[in-house]
């Protein structure tokens, strides 16, 4: 008989990243708490196998007392196609988000994008998760479910981009969308090519034409910086700074020639 997964952790609380902990977390909030134990003890004891996350579904064989292993299915309320395409172009514009996740990781503020449209990574409620084991307890979880939840986390624990791909889209798919949303951005040095014609090669640009029309710029008076700026609370020899600067100010601004 093939060893099982199992889960790392001996003992306490299964899952280490914050993003397994928000997920076994809510679980732990309104399932019951004698079959999550145990189902915990299921994972422990490696009886959980080939765990496999696909979009909108997770699937595992549990071997329990019957000869032939259950077959246990995690279905998932996921996010829908217009949902994702508002998470990419929200995620792409902002540019922290966008830099974490091209560089693999999960930032944690990102449940809080998905917060703000409407949408969420994890079942909030018992009806935004179904469970289906092909075993005879009617519990919800039963000890085999459970038990799948849990070595799911330690999955979430290894690639957390797996929340996604149970949600809908697998990590290479936000990662393009992501990358095509930064390709968006017109290039600034750009330019429409235009026909080069001989009239309009001879013509001088108009904006340069312009230019030697217009009169000269009135001259900046002697000291017009002093002006300008907050006497600052110094004195020399009992005179205030800009008195003493504004006749060095007027010697620059005197012409050489007179």
């Amino acid at each position: 008989m093939d060893d099982g997964i199992r889960a790392r952790t001996k003992r306490g609380s299964i899952g280490a990243q914050w993003w397994s902990r928000r997920f076994i977390d809510l679980v732990e909030s309104f399932a019951d708490k004698g079959r999550l134990q145990r189902g915990r003890a299921y994972a422990r004891q490696g009886n959980v196998f080939d765990l496999k996350v696909d979009p909108y579904e997770v699937t595992a064989k549990v071997r329990g007392t019957a000869p032939v292993p259950y077959e246990v299915a995690l279905g998932i309320e996921a996010i829908d196609s217009d949902g994702w395409r508002a998470a990419e172009k929200e995620l792409a514009s902002r540019a922290v988000f966008r830099a974490r996740l091209l560089a693999g990781e999960m930032p944690p503020e990102i449940e809080w994008v998905f917060a703000e449209l409407g949408l969420s990574l994890f079942p909030g409620s018992a009806g935004d998760l179904h469970l289906m084991c092909d075993c005879p307890d009617w519990g919800d979880p039963c000890k085999h479910s459970a038990a799948v939840l849990y070595l799911l986390a330690e999955a979430f624990d290894d690639d957390p981009f797996l929340i996604l791909r149970w949600n809908g889209r697998s990590k290479e798919q936000l990662l393009t969308a992501l990358r095509r949303g930064t390709e968006t951005t017109p290039d600034p040095f750009e330019m429409d090519d235009e026909p080069l014609t001989a009239t309009g090669f001879w013509t001088p640009p108009s904006g340069l034409g312009h230019l030697r029309d217009r009169p000269p710029a009135p001259p900046v008076p002697p000291g017009f910086v002093l002006q300008l700026t907050t006497p600052p609370p110094i004195k020399v020899r009992r005179r205030p700074l800009h008195d003493v600067l504004a006749p060095a100010y007027r010697a620059l601004t005197t012409d050489d020639s007179d």
